[in-house]
């Protein structure tokens, strides 16, 4: 149901528009949905890749995602591994920015009306998206996928919280 709305989205993209997906491998509303939308209409989808600069001088996993083309038309025959933090992810040597993204669907665990996301806790998508959203940058569109159930009254911010410009669930499209 949830995919049916996407056509709202689609009138504001630019068209052949670089989409970060992710995979849904914990309880998420599925994503292949996401990908079968973006070949049907030409978009370029991308996943992202946790820790590609390595670790920090604590030995901390980088926390800025970058971002790797699909090339598969079906999630489950892209060739992955799993992250240390439990996540499927691919490499390939073209990695994007998420500046260099017309958007970037973003996982959540709830989202509240107002728009504030809260993730899984690792804070890679805010870590990854503050620049940007600091310099009032309208690029990458941040846009939640997810249940109904999981949308809420409200959600506490935190000053490092970066919120989603759009929410698409079953019930249709939310912009912030």
């Amino acid at each position: 149901m949830a995919s049916l709305h996407l056509i709202k989205l689609q009138q504001r993209l630019p068209p052949h528009a670089k989409i970060g997906l992710y995979y849904d491998g914990f309880g998420e509303l599925p994503t292949q949905p996401l990908l079968d939308w973006c070949q049907h209409l030409g978009y370029f989808s991308y996943l992202p890749v946790v820790g590609s600069f390595g670790r920090d001088s604590k030995g901390n996993v980088d926390k800025h995602l970058r971002f790797v083309p699909i090339y598969q038309s079906k999630l489950l025959n892209i060739p992955t591994r799993i992250h240390s933090l439990g996540m499927k992810q691919n490499h390939h040597r073209r990695l994007l920015w998420a500046r260099e993204l017309d958007v970037i669907v973003c996982p959540l665990v709830a989202v509240d009306k107002s728009g504030n996301r809260m993730g899984m806790g690792g804070g890679f998508y805010d870590t990854t998206l503050s620049k940007s959203y600091q310099a009032g940058l309208k690029k990458p569109l941040k846009i939640g996928w997810c249940y109904d159930f999981q949308v809420v009254e409200q959600l506490e911010r935190q000053p490092w919280d970066v919120p989603l410009d759009g929410l698409i669930t079953p019930s249709g499209l939310r912009w912030f």
